[in-house]
């Protein structure tokens, strides 16, 4: 795949769907490059339409810097242009400019901005934050409405209008009035993302609202499912989203639900459960004990479409 332009690269990642592999961690909390490299080549052979290389499922608040951009660059070498590789960004405006930059030089075909570190500011200072950002590279940058920098729609007109380069918008709070009030302002001019834990659960009705696309972090360790239930969203299959919600996606949520930061440690419990173990989650996440992992497994093991490999390795750690 040739390099994209910023608006090329929207497009694309609004066609399908959208994941953030997680960074697997050695025993002693160092980078596994071997298996970050294999879990990549692995997720591209299905059909995804963009990769977020040290993103919120991969521990991107964890990662230092120079960590940030060597993932991102294993990352973009590994899938050799099977898909674009977007790079997670954040914290305060100088070291998310320096991240953007990095990422810019390994290779990433895009950004995605998280909120920024602890502060909660006004929105002229989020605007400046978001442009500074913007200013430091020439890759598209995808803006995280959540938490502590909520971007209101007049905001995001300005940035529109200050930031070509400013192409998408990843809602992850879920307010149904700010992304129509987004939606009616912005229009087409920038891809929206569906971006809620465990985002199926909102998939079909923000496809009513023009959000085409979402990130699947279960993707990570049921591909076959993610990109079924995707395609189920697309052609609105209200039989097979259902059973899909109340077979897995809900079960998966109540584990998930029991503890804080459990949203990222039950995705690498679930590569564990299917035999790609990528290790542990950094401090301050904490693991799944064994008997919710036992449980997520015996799920995964559930699962009809789970291809053989992968059903019985779950069935084994459920045993």
């Amino acid at each position: 795949m040739s390099k994209m332009t910023p608006h090329e690269m929207a497009r694309h990642i609004g066609g399908g769907l959208l994941s953030f592999p997680v960074t697997p961690f050695k025993a002693d909390y160092s980078f596994d490059e071997a298996t970050y490299r294999s879990n990549m080549d692995w997720l591209c052979g299905y059909e995804v339409a963009g990769l977020f290389a040290a993103g919120g499922t991969g521990e991107f608040f964890s990662l230092t810097p120079a960590e940030v951009a060597r993932v991102v660059a294993v990352a973009v070498d590994e899938t050799k242009g099977r898909t674009p590789v977007l790079a997670g960004t954040g914290y305060g405006t100088a070291l998310a400019t320096e991240i953007a930059v990095s990422a810019e030089k390994a290779g990433a075909d895009g950004l995605l901005l998280l909120p920024p570190y602890l502060m909660h500011s006004e929105q002229e200072g989020l605007a400046a934050h978001v442009e500074a950002v913007c200013a430091s590279t020439r890759l598209g940058v995808i803006v995280y409405n959540r938490d502590n920098a909520m971007l209101n729609e007049d905001t995001l007109a300005r940035l529109c209008d200050r930031c070509p380069n400013l192409v998408g918008y990843k809602d992850g709070v879920g307010d149904i009035e700010l992304m129509t009030r987004v939606r009616a302002r912005i229009g087409d001019r920038l891809t929206y993302v569906g971006g809620l834990p465990t985002a199926e659960t909102f998939a079909l009705p923000y496809l009513d609202m023009g959000v085409t696309t979402y990130s699947s972090a279960v993707f990570n360790f049921v591909p076959e499912f993610a990109t079924a239930f995707y395609a189920a969203v697309r052609r609105r299959d209200h039989a097979t989203i259902d059973a899909g919600l109340k077979n897995f996606i809900l079960p998966l949520i109540a584990i998930r639900n029991r503890k804080k930061g459990y949203a990222v440690s039950i995705i690498k419990a679930g590569m564990k459960v299917i035999g790609r173990d990528s290790g542990p989650v950094r401090s301050p996440l904490t693991n799944l004990n064994e008997s919710e992992t036992a449980e997520l497994a015996a799920l995964v093991a559930s699962l009809p479409g789970a291809i053989a490999g992968n059903r019985q390795a779950a069935k084994q750690a459920a045993e």
